[in-house]
């Protein structure tokens, strides 16, 4: 399927790694220009380098400066995709969690996206056109005990991609979210294979991941390549008539009516 992404400009918050280099990747698969974020100076250059493909930006999204910095480095581009894939969480709880730590929580999950949507957004309402995908969890409306900041911080996230797809409803900008369950990445892998030797489940994922996934209804857990397939999607002229959502890629994992 052609996306008719070609010609288009895309920034992918946080696509030196992870999920956000496999967003990238498939989007220069569809013709996008790619700015290949870092925060960090080297790290953006790396990731083009291992994709082959893309232009490098630079700019720490979490404070004010340093997304002056990654503002300035895309002047000369006009985005007409912002991807806010970027994005942590924490190891945090209710009795070790501190102030600081809720507020940085904010910082990387939440302000991160508003800073990058009010540079951004003015250009796409003036061209009339323009995708924005915010990267969120399952979390935000299936909370767990654990890590109460990064879940409070990615439901603030949700309920900003509702009141943005309201401020621009009128425009041809269209507003997204995508909330991954677990996703099986290298790290997620490497967690549950020890696990698994642990508890005598094997020592390879196609031995462990049934016991992993006995309670996700498709058996297995979601691919990262499985988002960015839907996040192209959303970023593309064909998903014109999707706006203000909340998809979750889980595997049917939560149980509820939305």
């Amino acid at each position: 399927m052609d996306l008719q992404l070609s010609g288009k400009t895309a920034l992918v918050t946080g696509s030196y790694r992870g999920t956000g280099q496999i967003i990238a990747k498939h989007l220069l698969d569809e013709g996008a220009n790619v700015l290949i974020h870092g925060l960090e100076p080297g790290q953006a250059e790396d990731a083009v380098a291992t994709i082959g493909a893309g232009t490098p930006v630079t700019g720490d999204i979490t404070n004010d400066a340093g997304s002056d910095l990654l503002i300035e480095a895309c002047r000369e581009f006009s985005v007409d995709v912002l991807v806010n894939n970027y994005g942590t969480a924490d190891r945090g709880s209710w009795q070790k969690s501190l102030s600081a730590d809720w507020i940085e929580s904010y910082q990387k999950n939440v302000l991160s996206v508003q800073r990058m949507v009010q540079a951004f957004l003015p250009g796409m309402q003036d061209r009339g056109w323009g995708r924005i995908v915010n990267l969120g969890t399952v979390g935000s409306t299936r909370p767990n005990s654990r890590m109460p900041a990064y879940y409070s911080a990615k439901g603030a996230l949700a309920t900003l991609n509702v009141s943005l797809a309201k401020e621009v409803a009128d425009s041809g900008v269209r507003v997204n979210l995508v909330s991954p369950g677990m996703i099986l990445t290298p790290e997620v892998e490497a967690a549950y294979l020890a696990q698994g030797e642990k508890n005598g489940w094997g020592s390879t994922w196609a031995e462990v991941e049934p016991h992993i996934a006995k309670d996700i209804p498709i058996k297995r857990i979601a691919r990262r390549e499985e988002v960015a397939n839907l996040v192209a999607f959303l970023c593309s002229p064909l998903a014109d008539a999707i706006h203000g959502q909340n998809f979750r890629i889980d595997g049917g994992a939560v149980d509820i009516v939305s």
